[in-house]
């Protein structure tokens, strides 16, 4: 009955639910294929319900985080090109939960916009479902919000994510000593954070726009800015069942390696990043770093700087940690060392 009655007012005051209804149902297929066996409702449903396999654990602890896109929503905007947002956000929260040693087991979206359109629709759901599905994470439900008056032609992508870990096997940073190396797993560019900088410099000091090609990028400017946050946690599973101490990990996200290192650091320990610049620095930041004339100490605070991930491992399972990161695909190196210090985080030159 539902389905026959229109809601013309309504549209006509800028809510098109049919819309909503019919873009929904092109991706539906591509959100089913996401389905694990422990959920119990299917997607539409006022709450997902997500049964939890008892017989899969001795002790679980469920884990949650909650992020969103930032302004890297504007220049998917200016490119007209969405898909690859789904996978930023999918792809930052498995790395913000996986750090403490959690399996990814279930993910919610929240898209609040100012009117509802195509392609952005199904390409933000398309790219949230393709990348769930790589990691083997239910997408278990999701929210989109047309509010016209609130976000005007923008709009705004929030991801709510939850993992599971055995209590025992938390990873918690607590067992990082002197003697540790940090290893650095690499990114491909700023990941999600440091685009308010990154537009500044890009398009009004240099006056670029996202079509610009630079011999220096390989690529237009836009693709080297939207290229999507790298998902680390299939390195993290199979170092853990390799049974190897990994004993802290630190999500390289805002804040760069001096804010996000410390979160994890024990009290009277710092890290020394002396080969940082082992791993390959994507062109976008020497580009930034050089046009913008961004000092070193901001640089790394800002940016990640081609460092997406930091292992902090003991130096006699330092080999076998960077064959397992290889052999999944990530630039691995070391890049740093733990010692007895007051100073938290210090990257050298």
């Amino acid at each position: 009955m539902s389905g026959n009655i229109k809601s013309d007012l309504y549209k006509s005051a800028g809510v098109d639910i049919d819309l909503a209804q019919n873009l929904l149902s092109q991706v539906k297929g591509r959100i089913s294929a996401t389905r694990r066996p422990e959920m119990l409702s299917p997607i539409g449903g006022f709450g997902g319900l997500f049964q939890i396999d008892l017989s899969r654990y001795r002790n679980p602890v469920m884990v949650s985080s909650i992020d969103g896109v930032g302004t890297k929503l504007m220049i998917a905007a200016m490119m007209q090109k969405y898909d690859t947002v789904g996978f930023d956000i999918v792809n930052h929260c498995i790395n913000d939960i996986s750090v403490q040693g959690a399996e990814p087991v279930y993910f919610m979206d929240y898209i609040g916009i100012g009117k509802l359109r195509s392609p952005l629709y199904e390409e933000v759901l398309g790219g949230i479902a393709d990348a769930c599905k790589a990691a083997n994470c239910a997408v278990l439900g999701g929210e989109t919000a047309e509010m016209p008056g609130m976000y005007g032609d923008d709009f705004d992508l929030v991801g709510v994510i939850t993992g599971i870990v055995e209590k025992d096997e938390i990873i918690t940073g607590e067992k990082i000593a002197p003697g540790h190396i940090a290893i650095g797993l690499g990114s491909n560019g700023l990941h999600t954070n440091g685009f308010s900088l990154a537009r500044k410099i890009v398009f009004d000091i240099c006056k670029y726009s996202v079509d610009t090609v630079l011999p220096e990028l390989g690529e237009s400017v836009g693709s080297a800015l939207l290229k999507p946050h790298i998902c680390y946690y299939p390195a993290i599973r199979e170092v853990q069942q390799n049974k190897l101490a990994l004993d802290g990990i630190a999500h390289i996200t805002g804040g760069g390696l001096y804010d996000n290192v410390p979160r994890i650091l024990p009290e009277g320990v710092g890290v020394v990043f002396d080969d940082v610049k082992k791993l390959p620095v994507p062109p976008i930041f020497k580009l930034l770093v050089e046009k913008g004339e961004v000092s070193h100490q901001e640089a790394y605070r800002v940016f990640n700087m081609g460092v997406g991930m930091v292992w902090f491992v003991p130096e006699s399972d330092a080999a076998k940690a960077l064959e397992i990161a290889c052999k999944n695909g990530y630039a691995a190196e070391v890049i740093g060392h733990v010692e007895k210090s007051s100073v938290p985080v210090t990257v050298l030159e």
